[in-house]
């Protein structure tokens, strides 16, 4: 085996690995001697099958297995070798004039993993934002818990429905007078002014009455979810059983007996646990945000171009998804490629925080338990069909890369409660919009890096960078499994995630705002 670096600028690395014919077919004998005793032939005993028999029978997956192994050993070799730590699955490539026999021709290209400076973490300082949640907060959630759980109750039938009112309704659609599949229904409970029928629906049953026949006229939005519908104009045979009042909301006993529980005092300890958990997510939310600005502004080496890239299109496609449903997207489009060289700083920012971040966490013994793991893997196999939980889990199991996705995010929030505890901390309390007021200030400050130099005209509907606290997340991911793995096939990929299934919306206590 001869091993030729081709390659070396930056982070970037490139090998020429030459696998002479000799090791791949001392190789293939290996196999066929190890193979032999367990074959089986019409005419001999097992175990007795002579070897070059057992090779013809079998010369073509064992030359293939020995080539792929041969490859495997080769790169493994060259990793250690020279000290390689791959930012991202390395690029391998077999020469396309390969043959059987003949020496083969290997070309290795992999980004490696910068030389991190040892991470200056001491004399961090940050300040806590804390929220109380007081009673006049609790009382708050109450009312609109209230409110979110209406009730209603039947009006008299000369009564005219009113916005806020609900009506039930039998109804059946039409377009161009022919009825369309999922069209009719009986009994359908309607609140008027919720918008949750096709724009224009439940404004024409305004000023009705119970047992009224009404024939709606409407225009099915261009996004509607039935291709055959989009934009086409229908109408509704519409017949309302009955119209009802909403009742006035109390958050008293009753309310709360009538969810299970033993009464409002007990639903108000539960929504003020609720508001108290939600200002802490906000308050670790700023904390963590002071802290990678702090992390970021004290350091600065070369990253992985192919890290930022990989950041950069989630960036842009999250981008392109929040553009198209802007009132002008072409505008929208338009303002995102003006800032195109913006958002790739902010890419660069994430990737040098992440490498920092497992910096941090391998030199300070930070890391996610297996238990821990198994409980992730857990997690996210319920987005799965569940014949199909298994052979996720089977999946992250078996692909390093995929595994590490997994962790990162935990093993992340891990090493920022390392630095949350080696910081020092002062605490100020303040309300629940200078706290919101601060978050969103740093989501602008990320949002436009350049503005600090530029400073220029502003502009209107300025796009955000997309979800500042998942962004900072930060490929904090553990170095990349240093074997390159062969392609998988169909059935090795992860199972495809189940569609979504629609619920019917259940009454829980403190339901989040």
């Amino acid at each position: 085996m001869q091993i030729v670096e081709t390659l070396n600028e930056g982070l970037k690395r490139a090998y020429e690995i030459k696998i002479t014919a000799k090791d791949i077919e001392s190789r293939v004998e290996a196999e066929v001697q190890k193979l032999a005793p367990q074959v089986n032939m019409p005419g001999f005993r097992k175990g007795k099958v002579p070897a070059n028999l057992v090779r013809k029978m079998h010369n073509d997956a064992l030359m293939q297995d020995a080539l792929s192994s041969t490859v495997q050993e080769s790169i493994e070799k060259t990793m250690a070798d020279n000290k390689l730590r791959p930012a991202m699955q390395p690029n391998v490539n077999l020469d396309e004039g390969y043959e059987p026999g003949k020496d083969a021709l290997v070309k290795l290209d992999l980004e490696i993993l910068p030389d991190v400076p040892t991470p200056d973490i001491d004399g961090l300082k940050l300040e806590r934002l804390q929220v109380e949640a007081d009673k006049k907060t609790v009382d708050e959630a109450l009312q609109k818990f209230a409110e979110s759980q209406k009730q209603f109750a039947t009006a008299p039938k000369s009564y005219k429905a009113q916005v806020g009112d609900q009506c039930l309704i039998d109804f059946e659609g039409k377009v161009d007078g022919v009825p369309f599949e999922g069209g009719k229904g009986e009994g359908m409970a309607i609140e008027l002014g919720s918008g949750r029928l096709i724009p224009g629906f439940e404004d024409q049953l305004v000023g009705k009455k119970a047992n009224d026949e009404v024939l709606v006229k409407v225009t099915f939005p261009n996004d509607y979810n039935v291709e055959d519908l989009k934009g086409k104009d229908a109408t509704f045979d519409v017949v309302i059983g009955e119209v009802q009042k909403p009742k006035e909301a109390k958050a008293d006993d009753e309310m709360a007996k009538s969810m299970g529980l033993e009464g409002i005092d007990q639903l108000s300890e539960l929504l003020k646990g609720q508001i108290e958990q939600e200002l802490n997510g906000l308050t670790r939310t700023h904390m963590k945000r002071k802290l990678l600005d702090q992390l970021a502004s004290s350091h600065d080496f070369e990253v992985p171009p192919g890290m930022v890239e990989a950041e950069f299109s989630q960036i842009w496609q999250q981008l392109e998804q929040e553009a198209a449903q802007e009132e002008d997207p072409e505008a929208a489009k338009k303002e995102m490629e003006d800032e195109k060289d913006e958002y790739r700083d902010i890419a660069v920012r994430r990737v040098r925080l992440g490498l920092l971040l497992s910096e941090i966490g391998q030199a300070n013994g930070v890391e996610v338990s297996q238990q821990e793991m198994s409980m992730l893997m857990q997690q996210a196999a319920q987005q799965y069909r569940p014949e199909d939980r298994d052979r996720f889990i089977q999946y992250i199991q078996q692909d390093q890369m995929a595994a590490a996705q997994l962790r990162a995010p935990m093993y992340e929030d891990k090493v920022v409660d390392f630095l949350f505890d080696k910081a020092e901390v002062t605490d100020r309390k303040v309300t629940r919009e200078e706290l919101e007021a601060a978050i969103e200030a740093e989501d602008e400050a990320e949002a436009k890096p350049a503005a600090k130099k530029k400073a220029p005209a502003k502009k209107p509907a300025a796009k955000k960078a997309p979800a500042k606290e998942e962004a900072e997340k930060a490929p904090a991911k553990k170095t990349a499994a240093k074997k390159a793995p062969a392609k998988k096939a169909a059935a090795d990929k992860a199972p495809a995630k189940k569609p979504a299934a629609k619920k019917p919306a259940a009454k829980k206590a403190p339901a989040k705002k």
